[in-house]
């Protein structure tokens, strides 16, 4: 990964960091125009308002991101008391096959244990194998019974990471 650095977006970061979710979403064919992801995604403000945020930077280019959350918080979709959840990991297109959302998910598992927390939990929409894959490499198990569907016709499943 060379000089990556995993932090906190700088304010001026804002904007290119909900250009790279979009895009990343994009590139991998999911978003849908009836759910209206695509402006959440890009609404980076009021994620890192709600949400610990963390970028994979490399010099001054952001290579990826995710959002760090906890239960009970708007950003929340299936974590509990005890546990942290991530969500819209993505990384840009140009950076893929670097290690950068490795280095992410292990900086969410790194988070949780500075919060003395005993698990991590994620949704995954079903198709997103790639990123399965990645979960799965690193240690986290199916969790079948968090399965969720936000809308008709998508299917979001769960993963577990016990710390």
């Amino acid at each position: 990964m060379g000089d990556v650095e995993i932090r906190p977006p700088r304010s001026e970061e804002l904007a290119a960091v909900g250009e790279l979710t979009v895009e990343a979403y994009r590139l991998d064919g999911l978003l849908s125009d009836e759910v209206g992801y695509e402006s959440e995604l890009r609404d980076v403000a009021h994620r890192a308002e709600h949400a610990e945020l963390l970028v994979a930077v490399d010099g001054a280019a952001v290579l990826g991101t995710v959002a760090v959350v906890r239960p009970g918080t708007s950003y929340a979709e299936i974590s509990r008391e005890g546990e942290l959840e991530f969500r819209m990991l993505a990384v840009a297109g140009s950076a893929r096959g670097r290690g950068i959302g490795e280095a992410l998910t292990r900086a969410v598992l790194e988070r949780a244990r500075q919060l003395g927390l005993g698990k991590v939990v994620l949704s995954s929409l079903d198709r997103m194998r790639t990123a399965h894959r990645l979960y799965e490499r690193i240690g986290f198990r199916r969790l079948p019974e968090r399965d969720w569907n936000p809308f008709p016709n998508i299917t979001l499943i769960a993963y577990e990471y016990d710390l």
